[in-house]
């Protein structure tokens, strides 16, 4: 690689950010961060910040933007060497802004998706609680039917994943999604894809990283590309 790139990936609830990010990763060796993960990390582990976002989650509450810059600029910082793909960070204008004042990003990826083509995706979507991996029973099916594939527990279904909530869930996510697109699109590094074209967006993807990292993906990569 010749220099360090650093993206992120935008897009509302059932977009299927978490399968882009790893599959992109994967492919372009680049570190996947995830902020999910890391808010799980950090209850689990009963951190100063892992206190403060129990606090919300438990209550059913948006975690706070200072609660998440605190948790994920210093990771951020431990890895000021590295090229990286965030999932689920920045999320608010706050959170851009404060991501800007540690690094500028080189690319981000919005993932444009109907409302009607998530209710179907999210009323299939299951979900390992403890580790946060997600299911779909249409595409992306556990090995065996409500079981985690890793440890072989119990799978749930959200209550927000249901349509009445689903809908407020996007309302929330256009209303501060618009201001971090406008930022980024000012600063020329924002890319909408339709996440429903699943025979163009691979490709797409493809040449754009290749064209922004001036390199080639892995073979893996190229092989999973529909034809």
């Amino acid at each position: 690689m010749a220099k360090l790139f650093r993206a992120a990936i935008m897009g509302p609830p059932g977009s299927g950010k978490g399968t882009i990010c790893k599959r992109i990763a994967q492919s372009f060796d680049l570190q996947y961060l995830s902020s999910g993960h890391y808010l799980r990390e950090s209850i689990a582990a009963n951190t100063e910040a892992g206190v403060l976002v129990r606090s919300y989650v438990e209550r059913s509450m948006m975690v706070p933007d200072h609660v998440m810059t605190r948790l994920m600029l210093p990771r951020l910082e431990q890895l000021i060497g590295q090229s990286w793909l965030l999932d689920g960070f920045p999320r608010t204008l706050s959170q851009a802004r404060a991501l800007t004042s540690l690094c500028q990003l080189d690319l981000v990826i919005s993932l444009n998706i109907p409302y009607e083509t998530l209710k179907e995706r999210l009323s299939d979507r299951w979900v390992h609680a403890a580790s946060g991996r997600v299911y779909n029973m249409g595409f992306n099916p556990p090995q065996v039917k409500g079981k985690d594939d890793v440890t072989g527990e119990a799978l749930i279904q959200h209550d927000d994943d249901k349509p009445e909530a689903l809908l407020s869930r996007l309302r929330y996510y256009k209303d501060v999604a618009k201001p971090v697109m406008d930022l980024y699109k000012s600063q020329g590094i924002l890319h909408a894809v339709s996440g429903t074209e699943t025979d163009r967006i691979w490709p797409y993807i493809n040449s754009l990283l290749s064209a922004k990292m001036h390199m080639q993906p892995s073979d893996a990569f190229q092989t999973q590309t529909p034809p």
